[in-house]
Order: structure tokens, then C-alpha cells, then sequence
């Protein structure tokens, strides 16, 4: 993963400083851009309550998501002590960010979650299912996310980082995961915790160097 241990060190010294607050995505708060779009299509907490009750499908479909970033998020915290840090709701553009980015000694991962509690997921190399619905392009969104990922962290750190892509979904009555899909992880919220023991990827300097350029929002000016 890493081309070379010193190129790594070099970058890590140079880029511990924290951004100014302005630009500092570690404040970002899990499904900020789910927020922002519910307060801007409901500004007041009337219209948003308005919209809560006659259930509008837009406004409650954004709610899940959120609902369910936040569930994620929480799994993501336990994970702190052992050496692993989170960030949230990284913006590519005005309609596009990852829901989380973890890093810590066993690598990075690009988290996509979708909340589809209580329903029957099934998840192939290139679609999932919901329900036995129509399929949905969840695979190939998190292998487009984790290039993207990619790409910026080689810019921004000097050194090849792989991010492997992760499929998480909320409480799903039931996940049933293709053989065949090899390179994108498809696991349930309460999985995440199988990620804790990961080790061997990323030095300490390593994980310093990669989200200190992660976190700060200029990393990712003209990522897509």
C-alpha cells in the first residue's frame, strides 16, 4: 500500500497541523449534508414538523439516511481506541459526499450506508436488491467513491493509499452477499466492529499523514 516508509514519515511531519476551522472536516457532523438539505427544503422547525407528519417522500427518504449515518457513526466512535479515526459527510459537490471515511492501522475504508431496516437486502457485483426490487447501483457507487478517495490522498499525501469500499446497511432483517463480490465489503452496521483488530496497513505516522489530509476541505477542490 504505502510506496515507501520514509516518503510516508516525510509527508506525516509536514501535515499534523490542523486546517483552519473553516476548512476542518473533522467538525463535520454524521449526515451534515442530510441535514442541510432537510433545513433547506424546511427552513423553520414548523415546516419541518409539516413535513414529518404528511410524510413526504423526499423529506422522509433524506430522514432515513440520516437516521441511519448516525447509527453508523456511533459504531464508528467505538473504534477510537484502537487507533482508528472517523470523518463525516465529506463534500465532493453540492449533490454528492461520502458518508464516512475511517482510518486507522488496518487501511482506510470509503463507508456508503444505506438504512433499509427491517427489509431483505441482496447484494451482487454490480446491483443491490431490496425487498426483491428493481436494482439498485450500491456497488458500483462505493467502488466510484473509494477511487475518488483514492486519488485525493495519493495528491494530498504523497504516497500510494489503497481505500477499500464498504456496503454498510442499517439493520436489515436479512443481507445475503454475492460470492462473487470480491472487492466491495457488503456488511450490516453491528459488523463494523470486525474492522477494530485490523492492523498492519498503516503506521501510526502513516494513519497521522493521511487524515490530516483528509480532514482539511481543500483536499478534495476538484475531486470529481
Amino acid at each position: 500500500m504505502i510506496r515507501s516508509a520514509a516518503s510516508a514519515s516525510g509527508a506525516a511531519s509536514t501535515l499534523r497541523t490542523p486546517p483552519p476551522s473553516d476548512y476542518d472536516l473533522a467538525s463535520r457532523r454524521p449526515g451534515q449534508a442530510l441535514r442541510d438539505k432537510i433545513r433547506a427544503d424546511c427552513p423553520s422547525l414548523i415546516q419541518r414538523s409539516l413535513a414529518w407528519a404528511l410524510r413526504r417522500p423526499e423529506n422522509a427518504s433524506w430522514r432515513t439516511g440520516l437516521r441511519g449515518e448516525r447509527i453508523v457513526s456511533r459504531e464508528l466512535t467505538r473504534l477510537r481506541r484502537h487507533g482508528w479515526r472517523a470523518l463525516h459527510s465529506i463534500p465532493l459537490s453540492p449533490t454528492w459526499d461520502i458518508d464516512h471515511l475511517l482510518i486507522g492501522p488496518g487501511g482506510v475504508f470509503s463507508i456508503n450506508t444505506k438504512h433499509h431496516r427491517g427489509k431483505t437486502v441482496w447484494v451482487g457485483d454490480h446491483v443491490a436488491r431490496i425487498n426483491h426490487g428493481k436494482g439498485r447501483p450500491y456497488p458500483r457507487s462505493s467502488r466510484r467513491e473509494a477511487a475518488v478517495v483514492k486519488k485525493v490522498l495519493h495528491r494530498g499525501c504523497g504516497f500510494t493509499v489503497e481505500v477499500a469500499p464498504v456496503l454498510v446497511f442499517v439493520k436489515p432483517a436479512k443481507l445475503t452477499v454475492q460470492p462473487s463480490l470480491q472487492d466491495v465489503r457488503a456488511i450490516e452496521n453491528r459488523e463494523l466492529s470486525a474492522l477494530s483488530p485490523l492492523t498492519g496497513v498503516l503506521s501510526p505516522e502513516q494513519v497521522d499523514a493521511v487524515y490530516a489530509v483528509a480532514r482539511d476541505q481543500r483536499s478534495w477542490t476538484g475531486a470529481v
